[in-house]
């Protein structure tokens, strides 16, 4: 079980450092004249993604888990999904936010996994939610919160949608880019 917490852990820290490094581009953005939209739904997506380190803790703590050859499943693709966050968030450089911070006229990213896809780094969100409680059998919280995630992106991907078409091209240069790769 060790194991579980050292790779809990590992995640947990990997979001503190993002929340470090969006606070930054927060000051910087900002300080450019970036415009913040979805200010209403950005205090529940957090409780949400606490919530869901929580409910994993719980969870693995109470249930009895194993690292099986199954696991490395879920571990393929978690591993995956770290490899494409990287790839998203260096392709948006000081443009990344965890909140929905728009400069007006600047240009829209097009880049790295972004050429593709209009949300590559939700789509990672997704499959972490999913697959991480499966690398612990914790089933229960990746039901849970991936139903909650999806009512949350139904909510911010219009938002951050509508903010950036409000304020740059970017309804004219994603128009034929996929929200995800099959959506």
């Amino acid at each position: 079980m060790t194991w579980a917490y050292i790779m809990m852990a590992l995640i947990i820290i990997q979001r503190l450092v993002e929340v470090k490094i969006a606070r930054r581009n927060e000051r910087w953005l900002k300080a450019q004249g970036g415009v913040e939209a979805g200010t209403a739904h950005y205090p529940w997506m957090v409780a949400l993604h606490c919530g869901f380190f929580i409910s994993l803790l719980i969870e693995v703590t109470v249930s009895n888990i194993a690292f099986s050859r199954w696991s490395a499943i879920p571990l393929a693709i978690v591993v995956i999904a770290q490899i494409i966050r990287i790839w998203a968030l260096s392709s948006l450089g000081k443009y990344w936010n965890t909140k929905i911070i728009v400069l007006p006229e600047a240009p829209v990213i097009e880049k790295g996994p972004y050429r593709f896809l209009r949300h590559p780094n939700y789509m990672v969100v997704v499959a972490e939610i999913a697959f991480v409680p499966l690398l612990f059998q914790a089933y229960w919280t990746a039901i849970v919160f991936s139903l909650l995630n999806a009512a949350m992106l139904m909510v911010r991907i219009p938002t951050e949608e509508a903010a950036l078409q409000g304020e740059t091209d970017y309804g004219e240069r994603f128009k034929e880019k996929k929200r995800f790769w099959l959506v």
